[in-house]
């Protein structure tokens, strides 16, 4: 199984590839990256959460969503690339700061 650093190095070759470096700057990744987010939001929209849960039933659903998730996965790591972030060291640095603002426990609502 490849990693981030595998598709980060693919998507530059894609990109060098087709001289789009120049195009690919940091604001211009985050729109792309913006765009794709709303077309997978475009997919989940309407949908009750019941249907939303079961979106990978749909053959064709599904397609769409794997596609739009690829979208958002390349547009990511390439902004991350151009910025220089590590993706999953920042991603764990993250989830180490939530678990000091979220500590466990019994959160749910008193009945």
């Amino acid at each position: 199984m490849s990693n981030l650093d595998d598709l980060r190095d693919a998507l530059r070759r894609f990109a060098a590839a087709r001289d789009w470096d120049t195009y690919h700057t940091p604001k211009n990744l985050v729109m792309a990256l913006s765009a794709e987010v709303g077309e997978l939001t475009d997919l989940f929209q309407w949908l009750t959460p019941e249907e939303a849960a079961k979106a990978m039933e749909d053959p064709e659903l599904a397609w769409h969503v794997r596609d739009e998730l690829a979208d958002v996965v390349h547009y990511l790591v390439r902004l991350a690339d151009k910025l220089d972030v590590d993706l999953v060291e920042a991603a764990f640095a993250k989830i180490e700061r939530n678990e000091r603002r979220f500590p466990t426990g019994d959160l749910r609502p008193v009945e």
